[in-house]
């Protein structure tokens, strides 16, 4: 507890944060407070098993998503544990497949008889998870699980932190019909992979853009598995039409650096280039694309480095003590982790038991702060606390990753429009 006292400490000077915020940030593991100095958690540790992709398609995803728990349960245990105990981590690797995700808790909870769950990394493994721990009764709190198709399971036992994916790309259609007429792009392509993440925000924008004057004139959601040669083709076929605009279902950077490497190579630059997911991993996408080819690429994200939330500061310290690097090097997958890992805390604490259906009960009828934002849950788990879009972040030149959207809002800077030719 002194460890965590002296960091917020820190950062009331250097944030000059209130005496409210600071008292805010005691609950940053989400459970409820120890006095410096009290004896350290003991017995039997509180087992809480996850399934992560940590390989396959959603493998940089999965183990940044295992960071953030692994983050988590460490000031969980620094500050106390649960109810007194240990907090242990089981984790296993679904290998990036929903019928091994559903394998797997079935296995944590059958076999192993862990005592909570957590969920993994995607709406698309969710959506298995949730099915397999709402069967047994099990609350599933979960930091990246926004998709429809998610809260479609009315689960009374999935608690989602984040931003509806349906609205994440809200504040692009805003900005454009904030621009005059002249100066709004003329024609959109919307390629998607099929998946119930990517797709929705895409389908989104391409409800809205016809009637601010941006034209379809191209749209098609391609099977999850195409290969990277097929994709490429459908990369071409867009370039063929020049839109002036690119709406990107993607769900990893493998497809967001395979259009962008063909636009490229086709000398083709659209004024506007909008992926689902991808241009938030940071250095794993610069790599993949080329520092020249990344400014004016833009990403729907609900948090970063620098998100001016006082437990994120706190949160954010912690990781680089434990992982290294800066606060900009962190995957938002981790924050997302995180915050999930303090809804299950602030449920146990809140319930004072383990008692998965007390746990739920208590978790419905209240709120909780999170590094994410605060969260209050409907009873099919979506947060009715999340804003209705999330941030729209950009790359700028000198390999900045910067948030734009929506304007006037707390860290948005000036948009980059159009986008810059491709530089390799």
């Amino acid at each position: 507890m002194g460890r965590r006292y002296r960091r917020l400490a820190r950062l009331a000077a250097v944030s000059a944060v209130t005496a409210m915020t600071a008292a805010a940030c005691s609950s940053i593991t989400g459970g409820s407070t120890t006095t410096t100095g009290a004896t350290g958690p003991s017995g039997n540790p509180v087992t809480i098993g996850i399934s992560l992709p940590l390989t396959g398609q959603f493998q940089a995803d999965g183990q940044a998503t295992q960071n953030g728990y692994q983050l988590w349960a460490s000031d969980v245990n620094a500050h106390g544990g649960l109810l007194g105990r240990p907090v242990k981590l089981v984790i296993l690797d679904d290998k990036s497949d929903p019928g091994r995700t559903a394998k797997d808790y079935t296995t944590l909870i059958t076999t192993d008889h862990v005592d909570l769950t957590a969920a993994p990394f995607s709406s698309l493994l969710t959506v298995s998870a949730t099915q397999v721990t709402t069967k047994h009764g099990y609350v599933l709190p979960a930091g990246s699980a926004g998709a429809p198709a998610v809260y479609g399971l009315n689960s009374h036992y999935l608690f989602s932190t984040n931003v509806p994916v349906v609205n994440q790309m809200l504040p692009v259609v805003d900005w454009i019909r904030s621009l005059p007429l002249s100066q709004r792009p003329a024609t959109a392509a919307y390629p998607m992979v099929d998946d119930p993440f990517a797709d929705p925000p895409v389908q989104t924008a391409m409800k809205y853009l016809p009637a601010l004057g941006v034209r379809t004139v191209y749209s098609q959601i391609y099977n999850a598995s195409s290969s990277p040669a097929q994709l490429a083709k459908d990369a071409a076929a867009v370039a063929n039409l020049h839109p002036q605009m690119v709406v990107l279902g993607s769900v990893d950077v493998p497809t967001v650096s395979t259009f962008i490497n063909t636009f490229a190579k086709m000398n083709y630059n659209p004024k506007v280039f909008l992926a689902a997911a991808g241009p938030d991993q940071g250095q794993a996408f610069i790599n993949a694309v080329g520092t020249g080819n990344a400014p004016g690429v833009m990403v729907p994200n609900g948090w970063y480095g620098a998100y001016p939330n006082a437990l994120s500061h706190v949160m954010v310290q912690d990781y680089i003590a434990k992982f290294g690097g800066t606060a900009s090097d962190i995957n938002a997958d981790v924050a997302e982790a995180y915050g999930a890992g303090q809804v299950l805390a602030a449920g146990v604490s809140g319930a004072g038991s383990l008692n998965n259906a007390k746990i739920a009960a208590w978790l419905h009828a209240h709120n909780v702060q999170t590094v994410t934002g605060p969260v209050r849950f409907a009873a099919n788990g979506e947060n009715l606390d999340a804003q209705s879009s999330a941030l729209i972040f950009q790359w700028q030149p000198g390999q900045h990753f910067v948030q734009v959207l929506p304007p006037n809002t707390p860290g948005s800077v000036g948009l980059t429009y159009p986008k810059p030719g491709w530089g390799g």
